[in-house]
């Protein structure tokens, strides 16, 4: 197997025929202005010396020096085996409410945007593991599945917001089934971690996790805002905050942490809750707990050793460049000499 290592540089290859094209051009240009200066017969005497094949010669080195500096820098590799490497980990499936609620700004920013930095901490950290993320509000939807590509899990979860789930509430049974019913049926070592200010909606809690007790799924839950209420901020479309939420009398309406809830999602599951704040990430405590379980090996993935090869290129480059450096544009006394004894110079 072949392949560069550094593929981008190859791109400046296109401006050999850039070059040779203003070689041309200003050798043309000079040939010119040279005729206007005397007849054509007159070159040679002006010019004794001069040879062109020489600098035709130079500026053809030149170009190949070019080329091979830059299949020296693309960094050519040779594949020297291939080899199948077992990949596992534990398989966590994130549910975080997107509800109105989690606008609360009794954790900073607020409440949504601070477990979206938690979970972006937790994702640059994970080595192999595969993660998944549900948000949910009054149903629950699947924001990705679970994978190991990390870089589409933090596009993904940036794209999060109030408005990712239409539907006004929160679902906690319909994300806890919904990421019950998202594990690879392989998996052996699952956790569902959920985060939400626990006002919920909807009810059936208990039958969910009962659901998740029967795969011998632990949940995990952190609770996010304060117990003694805090107002939901309204903003205008400049994102310029107007006021707070109001029921239909005029009153300021309170979202307020429901850990009761939560507390019962996390033991009745084998599971543990956490609560939020503005100092711990209790998202790192919970993984680094998961991280001592037995990974669970879910597919193979093929690998390959690469020896670099650029200095074939390099020192070829080098010499090259050390020969051009000999090379002007007169002509050679040795051949000026036989040609005038074989007679095709007088």
């Amino acid at each position: 197997m072949f392949r560069f290592e550094n593929s981008d540089y190859l791109l400046l290859l296109w401006l050999i025929p850039v070059f040779v094209l203003l070689f041309i051009l200003i050798n043309r240009r000079r040939k010119n202005l040279l005729n206007k200066f005397a007849d054509s017969n007159l070159h040679d005497h002006l010019l004794p010396d001069y040879s062109s094949k020489k600098e035709f010669l130079r500026f053809g080195i030149q170009l190949l020096i070019f080329a091979l500096l830059i299949f020296a820098f693309a960094n050519p590799q040779v594949g020297t085996k291939l080899q199948e490497v077992k990949q596992t980990g534990i398989d966590v499936f994130l549910c975080l409410d997107v509800s109105l609620s989690m606008s609360a700004e009794d954790l900073k920013p607020n409440r949504l945007d601070k477990a979206k930095y938690q979970i972006s901490n937790l994702i640059q950290k994970l080595r192999g593991d595969r993660i998944g993320l549900i948000v949910f509000a009054g149903n629950a939807y699947v924001q990705f599945p679970l994978t190991i590509d990390y870089s589409a899990a933090n596009l993904f979860l940036s794209a999060v917001d109030f408005g990712s789930i239409p539907h006004p509430g929160t679902a906690i049974a319909s994300a806890i089934n919904m990421a019950v019913r998202s594990f690879d049926t392989a998996s052996t070592k699952k956790a569902i971690v959920i985060i939400t200010d626990g006002e919920d909606h909807e009810g059936d809690i208990e039958k969910a996790i009962e659901s998740a007790k029967e795969k011998e799924i632990k949940i995990y839950t952190i609770g996010l805002g304060s117990p003694d209420g805090s107002p939901m901020p309204v903003f205008d479309s400049q994102g310029n905050r107007v006021g707070y939420k109001t029921d239909a009398d005029g009153n300021v309406i309170l979202t307020r942490l429901n850990e009761d809830i939560l507390k019962n999602i996390a033991s009745n599951s084998g599971g543990k809750y956490f609560r939020g704040n503005n100092y711990e990430d209790h998202l790192e405590k919970i993984y680094t707990e998961l991280e001592s379980l037995e990974k669970t090996e879910f597919g193979t993935k093929r690998i390959s050793d690469y020896e670099t090869r650029y200095y074939y290129f390099l020192i070829p480059a080098i010499f090259l460049l050390i020969f051009e450096i000999f090379i002007n544009d007169k002509k050679s006394k040795v051949f000026k000499k036989l040609n005038e004894k074989l007679g095709f110079e007088k």
